[in-house]
């Protein structure tokens, strides 16, 4: 299915439910983005509280920026780094603080650990492409949930708990609580009838899903804009200025590279489109992201090219379907990529976004690749992955 409309239809249907984390239940089973009807919009209801503008601007002003600083700050004071390992770094403190996994001891091995945590995740969810062994992989998966529930989770869990417990007792206010999935879920636990093994996977798919597609995002559009140094050094010198047309540069590489090439649904029921289209029960639809994105009819007949400023009609987002629609749109997509400012009024306060804000910061201490390593894609990839991107910085964090 590769229409932008048709697949515009398919996205807003009730009756089909997700089907591309079927593979990966070991650490994606009842998570937010595979329920479905009563379940799901009980828990997105809940969660949806935490996705809010005022909270996504606190996050983007206040709590990222010092976490972004801090990450970076070794690769910059030592003039060069590798992006591949410092985007998941710096996107998984983000999602770190973003699903309330706490990070006591604040030190590089801490790091470590936890982004070798992250990567078994990541590794679980996308279960259906893995070409190894999959019942080892599956049990590596679980060991490593085991082992990220005792050293992480559980003190999380209890540091809340406490503040839940002074909050009853007015010792604090609704100020003083961390505001994140964890302690959202935990004030609704009993009412959610949420088992602690759900519990803990939900925790660790906000980890992955906001560490690893912000992460791929903020590698591809630095990659796209230093290839504008010698081709366009208009518009790199534009997007180190000028922060809403560096927004759209974030934009149009999620809508070029989605994060998955493609979404997938089940019908739970027989199911009409509007357009005629009959979909049977039991069915899977295949929506294919890399085209509906590069739809003509929608984008231009230039829709294959990298053009931040692309004219769009009404109602069409600059990230096209990258991020979904209806009931699964992606719950921190306006979090990870802020709001296009497009119709917006002057005065309004335009939220950047954090992918965004952390490409700023790269550009800002004067990343650039390192002539003397070229970035390496990773062979295993057909979708444009790097193992390594090698780069040298010449400025101080900002």
């Amino acid at each position: 299915m590769c229409s932008y409309e048709l697949a515009r239809q398919v996205f807003r249907q009730r009756d089909l439910r997700q089907a591309l984390y079927d593979a990966g239940d070991v650490v994606m089973a009842d998570v937010l983005v595979n329920l479905h009807g009563d379940d799901h919009r009980a828990r997105r209801r809940l969660e949806n509280r935490l996705f809010r503008k005022d909270t996504h601007l606190r996050y983007e002003r206040e709590l990222f920026p010092p976490l972004l600083e801090h990450t970076l700050a070794p690769a910059i004071q030592a003039g060069q780094g590798e992006l591949v390992t410092l985007s998941h770094q710096v996107m998984m403190n983000l999602a770190a603080l973003t699903a309330g996994v706490d990070r006591p001891a604040g030190t590089p091995e801490e790091t470590l650990r936890l982004y070798a945590y992250l990567m078994t995740f990541i590794e679980g969810a996308t279960l259906a492409h893995y070409s190894g062994d999959v019942a080892i992989k599956e049990a590596e998966v679980a060991s490593a949930l085991t082992d990220f529930d005792r050293e992480f989770l559980q003190p999380s869990i209890a540091r809340r708990k406490a503040l839940l417990a002074d909050l009853e007792s007015f010792k604090i206010d609704e100020t003083d609580l961390p505001q994140d999935v964890l302690t959202t879920l935990l004030r609704s636990q009993a009412q959610l009838e949420l088992p602690e093994d759900v519990l803990l996977r939900e925790v660790c798919f906000f980890l992955l899903a906001g560490a690893h597609t912000s992460a791929t995002a903020f590698l591809r559009t630095l990659d796209q804009i230093f290839g504008y140094t010698d081709s366009r050094p208009d518009l790199a010198e534009r997007a180190q200025s000028d922060q809403h047309f560096l927004q759209r540069c974030v934009h149009e590489t999620i809508r070029l590279n989605p994060s998955s090439p493609v979404a997938m649904r089940w019908a739970v029921q027989d199911v009409l489109l509007p357009n005629g289209i009959k979909i049977s029960a039991g069915d899977k639809v295949v929506i294919d992201l890399m085209a509906v994105n590069r739809d003509p009819v929608v984008f231009g007949e230039d829709a294959n090219e990298f053009r931040p400023e692309r004219e769009l009609g009404q109602g069409v987002a600059p990230w096209g379907l990258s991020f979904g629609l209806g009931m699964h749109a992606c719950i921190g997509q306006d979090l990870a990529a802020g709001v296009d400012p497009a119709g917006l009024e002057p005065e309004t306060d335009h939220l950047l976004g954090l992918v965004p804000a952390a490409v700023k910061s790269v550009l800002r201490a004067g990343g650039r690749p390192n002539p003397d390593s070229p970035p390496q894609l990773d062979p295993l990839s057909a979708r444009k992955y790097w193992s390594r991107y090698p780069v040298l910085f010449d400025g101080q964090p900002t």
